[in-house]
């Protein structure tokens, strides 16, 4: 195995903890609100959770299938809140931290797309979309947020 390849397993085995992380505290977070707006926030933390779910498939297929490595079965931190606004506002910059580190891994993917011939359009096709995802995440988040 070259070492970029292992370089880019233990990346995204970094970005598989992340979404185990997020999906997990989504789904707790949305048990945590109440109120007479509840509904519709639950509903989409829920959604988020969701779609972080179809990431982690989407990365452990990446590294397993793809680079031949190990997906990981351990989680990045998680961060308590007590109410809406900090809810979202944890979540709000987990997103943003998340898409830094995946345009990271876009970038090692691009720059060293001849040590991947026969992956590399898959490994660049669904790192871009789920960095598209997770900023349709700081969309909607923001909105709610207002």
């Amino acid at each position: 195995m070259t070492n970029i390849n292992q370089e880019l397993i233990d990346m995204l085995n970094q970005a598989l903890r992340l979404e185990h992380a997020a999906r997990i505290q989504y789904l707790a977070h949305a048990e945590l609100v109440s109120g007479i707006n509840a509904e519709g926030v639950v509903a989409r933390l829920k959604e988020l959770a969701s779609d972080e779910a179809e990431h982690e498939e989407k990365f452990r297929s990446l590294i397993a299938n793809y680079l031949g490595g190990e997906p990981t079965m351990e989680l990045a931190e998680t961060h308590h809140a007590k109410d809406v606004p900090s809810i979202l506002k944890i979540n709000l910059q987990n997103e943003k931290e998340a898409i830094d580190f995946y345009k990271e891994i876009y970038r090692k993917i691009v720059e060293n797309k001849n040590q991947f011939p026969y992956c590399f359009s898959t490994l660049e096709h669904e790192v871009r979309h789920i960095i598209l995802d997770e900023e349709e995440h700081i969309s909607e988040i923001s909105t709610l947020i207002g």
